[in-house]
């Protein structure tokens, strides 16, 4: 029988977790004010606004009577799931977040959680990352995850530390130039 026409169970297993990195050991999951306000505004408007329109849409498409061949109440259900999927990981994740204010250290040369660094590796290219949560991170701005192995090679060291960062490649060593925090708001 093809794929295409097997029943999709409503209530079949799902892993919510699916595809991002796991949290350490420990279950903290570090994230700035700033992520920590995005993830609860993402998660208030899946629940006050996407999740309404889509419960009305699947509610009318039930009432049109056969529901085996009516794609707006299959599609609906099925986006139904996504949402509730990603509301279940998104509280989740904040009942675990700890919040971390990255411009208590401003003015340290040591590497902490929110720091941004530049360093040179050993091909002499100078790179700059920002150091942050899991869930609020992105890689086309340089931000990386403090799990990461970037970070954890960089986490606690100073300014014009010579570090050993083990890479797929291998051993490449690199060299802290600078280390930035925000600055503080009055």
């Amino acid at each position: 029988m093809s794929k295409a026409f097997t029943k999709e169970s409503d209530d079949a297993p799902e892993d919510d977790d699916a595809g991002l990195p796991p949290l350490p050991g420990g279950g903290k999951n570090y994230i700035t004010g700033a992520g920590y306000t995005r993830l609860r505004a993402e998660l208030m408007d899946l629940i006050d606004n996407e999740r309404p329109k889509i419960v009305d849409v699947v509610h009318w498409a039930a009432s049109n009577g056969d529901r085996s061949e009516n794609g707006d109440y299959i599609y609906g259900k099925k986006r139904l799931r996504e949402i509730d999927r990603r509301i279940r990981f998104l509280t989740r994740r904040l009942e675990i977040a700890v919040v971390a204010d990255p411009s208590l250290h401003f003015g340290n040369d040591q590497i902490f959680f929110g720091a941004t660094v530049t360093y040179v590796d050993g091909a002499g290219k100078e790179r700059t990352v920002t150091i942050l949560g899991i869930d609020e991170v992105d890689n086309l701005k340089g931000e990386i995850s403090w799990i990461s192995p970037v970070a954890r090679t960089l986490l606690k060291a100073r300014e014009g530390d010579v570090l050993e960062l083990l890479t797929p490649q291998g051993r490449d060593e690199i060299e802290i130039l600078r280390v930035q925090y925000p600055a503080p708001s009055p």
